[in-house]
């Protein structure tokens, strides 16, 4: 449609309680790169843009802010302030009852080498690639339950065709 032509989904937003952990996660485990910081301290939270980023990354700060809006398929890491120093604080990760929110997918070449890794690092699973009824995709769990579900697009199309 032409009208929408110039649109772009530009990201997904999840609360954190802590910003040095769920950075580290999708730096560390995911690959992610930690694109800009945005703090708003009158208002007592930041944003974390997370993602893969497909060309340079501006040094000029507003040249950057404006390249971040335009890229496809970020995380907007939301942190209010606070939340990292109280023991009792979670958010809702939308799979527990009453279910909203699922999940955000990340495509690897090979989910069985991604999980390998994963393992390496100690991340929990809610599923492993050879459980249940699909086979091939994992789901795996940031810092704060969030769902990441992990699959190839090989391995998808497969089991898509084949059902």
């Amino acid at each position: 449609m032409s009208d929408t032509a110039d649109f772009v989904m530009n990201q997904t937003m999840l609360r954190i309680k802590d910003p040095a952990k769920s950075v580290r996660f999708y730096e560390e485990v995911l690959g992610m790169t930690l694109l800009d910081k945005f703090d708003f301290p009158d208002m007592e939270f930041c944003l974390y843009f997370m993602g893969y980023p497909q060309s340079d990354i501006p040094e000029d700060r507003a040249e950057r802010a404006k390249w971040v809006f335009d890229q496809p398929a970020l995380l907007e890491l939301t942190h209010n302030y606070g939340t990292e120093s109280d023991e009792a604080f979670s958010y809702h990760n939308g799979n527990d009852d009453p279910r909203g929110f699922g999940h955000i997918g990340i495509s690897v070449p090979d989910v069985y080498q991604a999980c390998e890794r994963f393992d390496q690092l100690g991340v929990e699973y809610v599923k492993r690639p050879d459980d249940g009824n699909m086979k091939g995709l994992a789901f795996i769990k940031d810092p704060d339950g969030y769902w990441v579900e992990i699959l190839s697009s090989s391995g998808l199309r497969d089991l898509i065709l084949n059902s």
